[in-house]
Parts: C-alpha cells; structure tokens; sequence
C-alpha cells in the first residue's frame, strides 16, 4: 500500500502563485508514475500533471507553460509549482500514485482557491 499526503492548498489572487507538495509512504518503490488531478465543483476530476520514474512528464493543456511537476526521489515527495492561477485553477487537488502493477491510490485532497 502507499499512502499519499498532500500540502500547501489555500487561497491565492489571480496571478499569483502556489506551490503543492505530496509525500508518499509505504511501497513507494512499485510506484510507476506519480501525478496531480483536480475537481472542480460540479465537474469531473481531470488530469493536471504526470511525472514517470523517468522523469517524463505530461501536462493538460490547460496548464502548459504555467504549471510545472517535480519529484524528489530522496524525499519521496512530488511537487506542483502552480503560477499564473486563474479562477478556473481552483479545484480540489489531488496527489495520484500509479502502481506498476495498475493499481491507483489518491491523497485526500487539498483544496486551491483562486479569487481576488
């Protein structure tokens, strides 16, 4: 099992920014990729950002260019660098972790909000 705790939600002005912080536990060493979702209120969860333990990363478009995954293997921790948030960036964002052997674990949450 892995365990996944998020940080570093609250509430920023449009323009600004946020950095998210997930600290995994447990067998992290079958993790295969590690990544962000998000959900809106009345919407779907929807895909932020992945990193692979190769370092490949995938990003929606929606946040290309703005919003940048890290991992730090010695920490067993992944970080989403958020600047130049907008409202719709506000979400409750979630920390993934996908297992080499397909299963899926999620943190609980931490919410974003983007408002002046």
């Amino acid at each position: 099992q892995v365990q996944l705790v998020e940080s570093g939600g609250g509430l920023v002005q449009p323009g600004g920014s946020l950095r998210l912080s997930c600290a995994a536990s447990g067998s992290i060493f079958s993790i295969n990729r590690m990544g962000w979702y998000r959900q809106a209120p009345g919407k779907q969860r929807e895909l932020v950002a992945t990193i692979t333990n190769g370092d490949r990363t995938n990003y929606a478009d929606s946040v290309k260019g703005r919003f940048t995954i890290s991992r730090d293997n010695a920490k067993n921790t992944v970080a989403l660098q958020m600047n130049s948030l907008k409202p719709e960036d506000a979400a409750v964002y979630y920390c993934n972790a996908d297992m080499i052997s397909g299963f899926r674990y999620w943190g609980q949450g931490t919410q974003v909000t983007v408002s002046s």
